[in-house]
This record gives C-alpha cells, structure tokens and sequence, in this order.
C-alpha cells in the first residue's frame, strides 16, 4: 500500500475540505493495518452506495486502486470477509480488537471459502486459493459431517484466532484434497528440477576434472529422460482426477442468516 501517497492525500482533502465520506474513506485506509474492519464496511457502502462516482470515477475497481492504492484482489477480500462476518460471526463486529483479537481478513475470507458464503447480490465471487478446485471432494448439503467441520472452521478462525498459515496446514487436506497421485507426481518434478540444477552448477565447481564433469552431465541427462518417462503417465493420471472430482456438487454449503 502507499503510505505516503495516502497520507499526502489526507492532508489535502482535509486542507481543502474536501468531500466527507471520501475523507473518511481515506482516514480509515490509513487505520487499514489496525482495523481492516472498518476499511472493509466503508468499502462495502461506497460500493454500494456508487459514491465514488461523485468523486470523478466511473469504476469501483479504479476508484480503490488509484486513490487507496488497493488491489482488487484485497478488496475483494475485505468486501467478502465483511459479509462474512455479518452473516456468521455478527459479535465480531463488536469487539475492540484488545479484549479479544480481531482475526485477520484473510482468516475470515478463508472461512467465507470454507462455508461457500458469498452473497452475490453485493459481493463478487472469486478464484479458490492456489487454482485448487472449490468443487472437488463435495459433500451432500446439510450433511453432519459438513456442519461439524464448519464448526470447527469457525473456532478455529473466531475463537482460536488461528492465522492463515495455521488454518491452511489444518483444513486444506479436508477442504482442497490434492489428486490422487499428486504427491507422487510433485517428487519426480523436484527430482527432475534437481538434477538439472546440478547439472548446471558442475562447470562452476573448481576442482573438479572436465571428464569427470562430462561424464556426470551425461548421466543427470540420462536420469532426467527417466524421471521424465515416470513423470507422463503421472501427469495423465493427475489430470483425469481433477476433471473426475471437478464435476462434483460444491464441498460444503450452509445458508446465511437472511
């Protein structure tokens, strides 16, 4: 984010009394890093409200990146994950941030995933994380099991406070399964990649007799044609699972409070 660029447009909106809401907006982005909450409903309510059209732009999008200097992938985060908290977590929205942490706008958004909750009356839908499928291993809506998972989910994000990295290592298995052979697939690959780099770094490495370099570098091509061969078959196989569990009904569904 552009902290100067920011700041500098604060100081002028508010040399110049300029508009109000837009100042606010501006304000709050400065707090962005202690309260992505209140960035997130501002944002929400110019959205809604289209009044950064009153401000000379024509793209909510544009608007954000060129004077709040953020990304629409950001923005689409804090947008979703504000709803998200509106529509499952409501108590949040009351917390100081000191009593009891605030989780990241990156856990909630991980969650508003986990729970498939994107109201597309006022939010964009957006890519799952990594490329990896939303559709992939689904269960039946309602299902039990489904409903004890978002529970956990939910603990884990609101309760716990876990970061992102924590809840990736603990539900992606459940939420985003790799292919079946994906991890055979991903071993050969580094093999490969590891073979060629060695073979890249000999000539630098002095002591070494030229023949004896020659001689390797032979060998690391033989063995990566071999790896290569092991690596088709594997390739294939990878594919057709994703394609098998892509046309799979959505993982988990549970519907927002209206």
């Amino acid at each position: 984010m552009g902290t100067k660029k920011i700041d500098a447009l604060a100081e002028l909106l508010e040399r110049t009394g300029g508009d109000a809401e837009r100042l606010e907006v501006v304000r709050r982005t400065q707090r962005f890093k202690r309260s992505w909450i209140e960035l997130a409903e501002a944002l929400s309510k110019v959205r809604s409200s289209q009044a950064f059209t009153r401000w000379g732009y024509n793209d909510f999008y544009k608007y954000c990146a060129e004077e709040l200097t953020l990304k629409k992938a950001t923005v689409d985060k804090l947008t979703v994950s504000f709803h998200t908290l509106r529509s499952h977590a409501p108590e949040v929205l009351e917390w100081d941030g000191v009593a009891k942490v605030i989780p990241s706008y990156d856990a909630v958004d991980y969650f508003s995933r986990a729970v498939g909750e994107v109201d597309s009356r006022s939010e964009p839908k957006k890519p799952t994380p990594e490329g990896e499928e939303p559709d992939a291993g689904a269960a039946d809506e309602g299902d039990p099991e489904s409903d004890e998972f978002i529970r956990e989910v939910r603990h884990a994000v609101f309760d716990e406070g876990k970061p992102l990295a924590e809840l990736r290592k603990r539900f992606d298995p459940v939420l985003y399964p790799r292919p079946k052979g994906a991890a055979k697939l991903e071993i050969v690959q580094k093999a490969s990649a590891a073979a060629r780099r060695l073979a890249e770094l000999l000539p630098d490495i002095d002591g070494l007799d030229d023949r004896r370099i020659q001689k390797l570098e032979v060998e690391l091509g033989i063995l990566r044609q071999e790896l290569d061969a092991i690596c088709a078959p594997l390739k294939e196989s990878v594919k057709q699972e994703k394609a098998r569990t892509k046309k799979k009904p959505p993982r988990l569904r549970v519907a927002a409070p209206v």
